[in-house]
């Protein structure tokens, strides 16, 4: 599956991430955030490296079942140097 990823800033220089399959918009519940494009058309298969913390199961698994995935808690991906 295709998807399209965006990420939003937290605390810590961490970054939490949602993937949509691609070419659909953010879903409704989740447009009051401030999400930036991470990456456009990534594949998201059971074949592939986890996407920015997202495994490929489980982010399948939480699109089947809302049409969005979005990276845990315990998955926020820290980018830069250690503050």
């Amino acid at each position: 599956m295709k998807v399209d990823v965006y990420k939003r800033p937290e605390q810590g220089g961490r970054f939490s991430y949602l993937a949509v399959p691609e070419g659909r918009p953010i879903p409704e519940e989740a447009t009051n955030i401030d999400w930036e494009t991470a990456e456009h058309n990534i594949d998201l298969d059971q074949n592939t490296e986890p996407v920015h913390g997202l495994s490929a199961d489980d982010a399948l698994a939480q699109i089947d079942a809302k049409g969005y995935a979005i990276s845990s808690i315990s998955n926020k991906v820290r980018i830069g140097p250690n503050i």
